[in-house]
């Protein structure tokens, strides 16, 4: 699809009609700030719970415009050598050895082993480097140190990265970068201005039973309207952790599995466990819904 899709001529509806060919049942909102990065070749900011859909909007997106996928999974301590890359020391030790062997007999120079063969390439100078148009995914951004953000900020920013000992490498493609957030810390003012921001929070209750529908389209609607009915009430309570789209799916499908047509008192007790994973939350939802 995606070879034969003109951008130019691309528009807000035929965004969420491609999503949703690609497995993600999308929104207004969400389909008109992926509409505006295309066109205007902005990175994208997305917030909102854990669960929400927000690492896999990238990958359709990938899917629909048959962009190559990277990803740079952020977390605490991450380095400029995890994101970019790295010396590969053995094989430039070994190169080294075999070259003053080499020295021994023939008298040659030893051999250079600042080149880009001895270079381990990470997500972020791999997706540089790519010749085909591509999605970077920086997931959970906010988890890395604000160090590590200003890199970054200033990689995008400038399409280039430098490596020391190997050069400055320049952008070769159409890359189009997507930053996901869980505010566990307060980002860049800088990297936020250079973004366009997306909150993608729960769906509300026909959109889950879309999604719903897409993820498992063998299932009876009447199923899947219970089992969505009953999550999006149990999101309403003060939980740890309020139950993902990604538990929704799952419900439906082990409801499926003991052939419910519904979601009745007894399989929402028994099952109560696919949804919940907190022993206090289980309590809660068990005493303060209740299924008819």
């Amino acid at each position: 699809m995606g070879k034969n899709l003109d951008i130019a001529n691309l528009d807000i509806v035929s965004i969420e009609d491609i999503l949703a060919k690609n497995s993600y049942i999308s929104d207004e909102t969400i389909s008109t700030v992926v509409f505006l990065a295309i066109k205007l070749k902005k990175p994208i900011l997305i917030e909102g719970p854990p669960g929400t859909g927000k690492t896999q909007l990238s990958k359709s997106i990938a899917k629909a415009f048959e962009r190559d996928f990277f990803r740079i999974q952020c977390y605490e301590g991450i380095t400029f050598e995890q994101i970019v890359g790295e010396w590969n020391y053995q094989k430039q030790l070994l190169s080294l050895e075999m070259s003053k062997i080499k020295v021994a007999k023939i008298e040659k120079s030893e051999e250079d082993v600042f080149k880009e063969k001895f270079f381990i390439k990470r997500p972020l100078l791999s997706a540089f480097m790519n010749e085909k148009p591509s999605i970077m995914l920086i997931d959970e951004i906010d988890k890395a140190d604000e160090e590590v953000e200003s890199f970054l900020l200033q990689a995008l920013g400038e399409k280039q990265i430098t490596v020391n000992d190997l050069g400055t490498f320049d952008l070769n493609n159409d890359l189009l970068v997507m930053m996901t957030s869980n505010s566990q810390r307060q980002l860049l003012d800088e990297t936020k201005d250079r973004c366009l921001y997306l909150y993608i929070d729960y769906p509300d209750f026909k959109r889950e039973v879309e999604i719903v529908k897409s993820q498992i389209p063998n299932a009876s609607e009447k199923l899947i309207k219970s089992i969505v009915k009953a999550i999006q009430q149990i999101r309403q309570l003060n939980l740890t952790k309020s139950p993902s789209i990604r538990a929704t799916v799952d419900w439906a499908k082990s409801l499926m599995i003991f052939e419910k047509e519904e979601l009745d008192e007894d399989s929402f007790k028994n099952t109560i466990n696919i949804a919940i994973k907190n022993e206090d939350d289980k309590q809660k939802v068990l005493e303060d819904i209740k299924i008819k």
